[in-house]
């Protein structure tokens, strides 16, 4: 009986790892490490929010913060008149207001699960609600940027080089390609509508299937033949024609009845790509402070009478998030196909 009670103590100890001498609450010490196995696995990829104002709401400050940008002033082409005051300008305020909300999910373990399982259950979940976050939240502001009325899109190129313009996202076909040149001329776009630099120039987020078109025209092969880039962004390939391009695989995929048909073959739609070219200030992200991304970790036992036989523990992840555009002249989006992927990519 004395060696049962000893081995049950031992075995106890081994459980109770995530709980303190008082009960069935999480360590400070297994709290923080287990926050940090969820940023580890959050921070590389979070690009879509890489690039804009972020804005904080105070705590108890509201779900709602304003954006104000002021209209630039006009040019001044007509002369003074000698000895007469001009009436002078005024100030004029554009205020663009966005709603934080909560998103979040949680996994559900029992404890035989966890008695049995041959993998550390509790940190590879941590990992995978890491994951799931990240994309999530990468999501709600890829989203809202690809809502922007700031739209090109790649010409058709036929065999000889000879360009079509397009219209719209139906009218595209495979020969849609991103090329150096349609780099430059939403540069052109982006400059003639005044769009600021970031740090010297302007950032595109782009898909790898779209970086492989891209870096396979001619224009960009003889670029880099003798350059040597200084890499900046977390994800970035390089730079080009006064852009740097920062590549993610989160990057926004069409497969639907907006896109061109694909005849007899299932989906019916050709996959199209988005492409954003970015300015400073184009838009904005904003949480609530003390609301961002938690991890959220019930410990086995700690159901009470939800949980009579301390069957059950569970990890989550919540965050409070908005995002918004502030001035489109400061964003493109392009919109292109590849004659290599659009067949067969998958939405996103």
């Amino acid at each position: 009986m004395n060696k049962m009670t000893l081995d049950l103590q031992l075995f106890a100890t081994v459980q109770t790892t995530l709980l303190t001498t008082s009960g069935n609450s999480l360590s400070a010490e297994m709290k923080t490490f287990y926050d940090m196995v969820l940023i580890d696995e959050v921070g590389p990829n979070l690009v879509h929010d890489q690039f804009g104002q972020t804005r904080d709401i105070p705590k108890n400050g509201g779900k709602t913060i304003e954006f104000r940008s002021f209209t630039p002033l006009a040019k001044v082409t007509g002369a003074l008149t000698e000895g007469v005051t001009p009436a002078g300008n005024k100030l004029d305020v554009t205020a663009k207001t966005s709603t934080v909300k909560q998103y979040g999910d949680f996994i559900v373990t029992s404890d035989v699960l966890n008695l049995t399982s041959i993998d550390k259950t509790l940190v590879e979940t941590v990992k995978l609600i890491g994951s799931q976050s990240k994309r999530s939240l990468d999501t709600v502001t890829r989203n809202v940027l690809n809502a922007g009325t700031n739209v090109s899109y790649c010409p058709k190129i036929a065999s000889g080089g000879t360009k079509t313009e397009v219209t719209s996202r139906s009218g595209m076909d495979t020969t849609c390609r991103l090329t150096v040149d349609m780099v430059q001329r939403t540069v052109a776009k982006l400059r003639a509508q005044n769009a600021p630099t970031i740090d010297g120039y302007y950032v595109a987020i782009i898909h790898p299937y779209v970086a492989y078109d891209l870096m396979r025209d001619p224009e960009w092969t003889d670029a880099y033949k003798y350059a040597q880039p200084e890499n900046l962004f977390k994800g970035e390939i390089g730079k080009i024609a006064g852009v740097r391009f920062v590549q993610s695989s989160e990057a926004k995929i069409w497969r639907d009845s907006t896109c061109p048909a694909q005849s007899g073959a299932t989906p019916a739609y050709y996959g199209v790509f988005s492409t954003l070219f970015l300015g400073q200030n184009a838009y904005g992200v904003t949480k609530v402070e003390g609301g961002g991304l938690q991890t959220i970790i019930k410990a086995q036992g700690s159901g009470g009478t939800e949980d009579p036989l301390d069957q059950r523990s569970s990890v989550g992840w919540k965050a409070l998030k908005t995002a918004e555009i502030l001035v489109e002249n400061y964003m493109v989006r392009v919109e292109s196909m590849s004659p290599v992927y659009s067949a067969t990519v998958e939405a996103n």
